[in-house]
């Protein structure tokens, strides 16, 4: 079991970057794969990026490949999104993931989420 609590979300101009920030209770964090996802209005919840439990591997979808960079720190408990040369139809409520299993496009838990809005 674990929370998840994420931050970092705002309103910023096309071009611009943003690092989302989540954090997790508990002592287990490192046994958790973890991933972002995001969810635009009138469209279905997708996979962004995904880390590692160790943060040795990590994955993009193809939409923001070479724009965002998915980060951890077992020590503190959290997991960064770092979002650059944000384009508006990146705009979209992010979400913090965990995975038990390991593989962090089935996540087991979900925090709150967070508003990103990039106008143009």
């Amino acid at each position: 079991q674990v929370q998840l609590v994420e931050s970092g979300g705002g309103l910023v101009q096309a071009g611009g970057s943003l690092r989302l920030s989540c954090a997790a209770s508990g002592r287990t964090f490192s046994r958790y794969a973890m991933g972002w996802f995001r969810q635009a209005p009138g469209k279905e919840r997708e996979f962004v990026a995904g880390i590692s439990r160790s943060g040795g591997s990590t994955d993009y979808a193809d939409s923001v490949k070479g724009r965002f960079t998915i980060s951890r720190d077992n020590a503190k408990n959290t997991v960064y999104l770092q979002m650059n040369s944000l384009k508006p139809e990146d705009t979209a409520v992010y979400y913090c993931a965990a995975s038990a299993g390991g593989n962090y496009f089935y996540p087991d838990y979900w925090g709150q989420g967070t508003q990103v809005t990039v106008s143009s």
